[in-house]
């Protein structure tokens, strides 16, 4: 059975950024705890589907893809200043949740989901990074395909009611983030370990 749309996927692979010798793994999907997804549901990146489509259980593969094909370049409008008043819950700042390096989930205005990156904290103003984790990276994949079978109309049912992915956080589209679309988070593995990478798209 080969790759198509609406077939469950179980892959193992690990991830890498950066150029030559520079390569920094930065995500890995092993046999005992591999991504998992349905094939065709916009669940990954595009890019990532077109290069694994067709492949059988047991093929192995290495592809590289350029931030255009991923989470495109950095973009430095995208790290902005907010009243750090913003983020008081009760009258108060949490700071189990608000320290410099941790993701926040935060919604804008018109009630669009984003996750930001503390930078740094101010007095009175907070520096979020609204960046993908990988934007401006060149994501390098290789792995093996574990497993390829029909998805049940119960995972399907469950993808398209909210249930499905298990990804870890998402980044989602905001006016002025540079994601008019909504588009949204790479994920890891299936286990919902972090943002960051995998071309999930919740």
């Amino acid at each position: 059975m080969r790759i198509s749309d609406n077939k469950y996927i179980t892959l193992s692979y690990d991830l890498n950024v950066g150029e030559g010798d520079n390569l920094e793994l930065m995500e890995q999907a092993t046999e005992e705890q591999p991504m998992e997804f349905i094939f065709g549901t916009n669940m990954m990146l595009d890019a990532f589907e077109r290069e694994i489509e067709g492949l059988e259980q047991g093929a192995e593969f290495n592809f590289q893809l350029t931030p255009e094909d991923a989470y495109g370049e950095y973009d430095d409008a995208q790290v902005i200043e907010l009243p750090k008043k913003i983020f008081k819950i009760e009258g108060k700042i949490d700071n189990e949740v608000l320290f410099e390096g941790n993701v926040v989930p935060m919604m804008d205005s018109s009630g669009n989901r984003l996750m930001g990156s503390v930078v740094e904290i101010g007095d009175d103003i907070v520096t979020m990074d609204f960046n993908h984790p990988l934007a401006g990276e060149k994501m390098h994949f290789t792995g093996k395909v574990l497993g390829v079978r029909d998805a049940s109309p119960e995972e399907i049912a469950a993808l398209f009611s909210g249930g499905g992915c298990g990804c870890g956080s998402c980044d989602c589209g905001s006016e002025g983030s540079g994601k008019e679309n909504g588009e949204a988070c790479g994920c890891g593995s299936s286990n919902g370990d972090g943002c960051g990478s995998g071309g999930c798209n919740c």
